[in-house]
């Protein structure tokens, strides 16, 4: 392990976290400033809804690839420049998006809007392992989380009523206009983190060799997959959840709101009392028993389905096992990043691409096995809690 970069147990500003907080965001605002679009979207094209989900996929598709080349440049750049670039290429596509013709044109505008905004939230990752170290590292990121849970809370409903009041074209200037702004406070507000010595050790090697050599770490692909494999139960549940809620269970499409949020008020709680815990327990003590309670969660979740259990049973089992990726994220982020802080962006990238790779499995899996009951989804969620709980102790767990 490679002795980390300087950093310092200072609390970060407000004015830092609202920074960090944005670039962290950016990814989120994108994907539900948008979704309120679609069915107008549809409309004007004279396209099938199916169409339209490709700008959806396609989205993630580069998100995920765009962590993966984004992440190593921080390295060898800098954090900054890989910023203002991914900015570049954001607000430059995001007007294409505006302008698109039809739409394969917007499908291929998406895309490369995923890899400008994806810059900014892979290398966000980076400068908070630059300035902090393990411990502290960790409550930045659950404290990040305050920050990130208010995109989909709030950008939908924003969304909304930018296209009922200028159309869906309007949305995507605003795009080019946050773009601008995050290129202007990363100018004026953000001091470059990376160091000479990082800077050094990815000059070293190219983008390929410095993956090859960080899997070789053990304990690196244990938190990797702790992190993959609990962040996908947020996937499958997203995915099998709008039938399951509304259809299956009889809520109105307003109480599927309101599920949803308070599942995401879960995570959000528990991040919060990630940040209090880590007071007094090591990221990686609080991980050993959240991955084993969480993997329990998600067994309990399983047999209560197979009973087919009542809802008062089932929806607090369901808010307990999601709620589990608040306790989990940020200390195997903060872990993965402290195995070797020398590359910490090319791990950002790994973690990023890993995330979003296997949360589009577990979603797409989710679909698939959808059946009209919730035990698919209790299925996906079970065996992805334990494969996190295995992950943690037999790969990332320090011996």
């Amino acid at each position: 392990m490679h002795a980390p970069p300087t950093s310092s147990s200072r609390q970060p500003s407000l004015g830092e976290i609202l920074l960090l907080g944005s670039l962290t965001a950016f990814g989120a605002v994108t994907i539900d400033l948008y979704l309120p679009t679609l069915p107008a979207i549809a409309r004007d094209y004279g396209t099938s809804a199916a169409a339209v989900q490709l700008t959806l996929s396609t989205f993630f598709v580069g998100m995920a690839l765009g962590q993966l080349f984004f992440g190593p440049l921080s390295d060898r750049i800098g954090r900054r420049p890989t910023i203002l670039i991914g900015c570049g290429v954001y607000v430059v596509a995001s007007l294409f998006c505006a302008l698109a013709p039809n739409i394969e044109a917007l499908v291929v505008g998406r895309f490369f809007q995923a890899l400008g905004c994806c810059a900014a939230m892979v290398t966000c990752r980076a400068i908070v392992r630059d300035r902090y170290d393990h411990r502290d590292s960790a409550g930045i990121f659950s404290l990040l989380m305050l920050v990130l849970a208010i995109a989909p809370l709030l950008a939908p409903t924003v969304g909304g009523w930018i296209a009922a009041a200028a159309g869906w074209h309007a949305v995507f200037y605003v795009f080019v206009g946050i773009g601008f702004a995050i290129s202007a406070a990363v100018a004026w507000r953000l001091d470059e983190s990376r160091s000479e010595a990082t800077a050094a050790v990815a000059r070293g090697h190219n983008v390929l060799a410095a993956y090859a050599r960080l899997l070789q770490h053990r304990r690196l692909i244990g938190y990797l997959l702790v992190g993959a494999a609990n962040g996908a139960t947020l996937f499958s549940y997203i995915a099998a959840s709008p039938d399951l809620v509304v259809n299956v269970w009889g809520f109105s499409e307003s109480q599927f709101g309101l599920v949803f949020a308070v599942i995401a008020v879960g995570v959000v709680g528990s991040s919060q009392i990630n940040r209090a815990l880590l007071r007094r327990r090591s990221p990686d003590a609080i991980l050993a028993w959240a991955t084993i309670g969480a993997a329990l969660a998600g067994v309990a979740l399983w047999l209560a389905a197979q009973a087919d259990a009542p809802l008062m049973v089932f929806l607090p089992l369901v808010f307990v096992a999601l709620s589990s990726n608040g306790l989990i994220a940020a200390n195997a982020s903060a872990g993965a990043l402290n195995v070797d802080p020398l590359r910490a962006g090319a791990i950002s990238g790994l973690m990023g691409g890993i995330n979003f790779g296997m949360g589009a499995a577990g979603s797409a899996l989710a679909a698939a096995m959808y059946d009209g009951t919730a035990r698919p989804l209790a299925a996906n969620v079970a065996v992805a809690l334990l494969v996190a709980a295995a992950a943690y102790h037999l790969l990332a767990k320090p011996r």
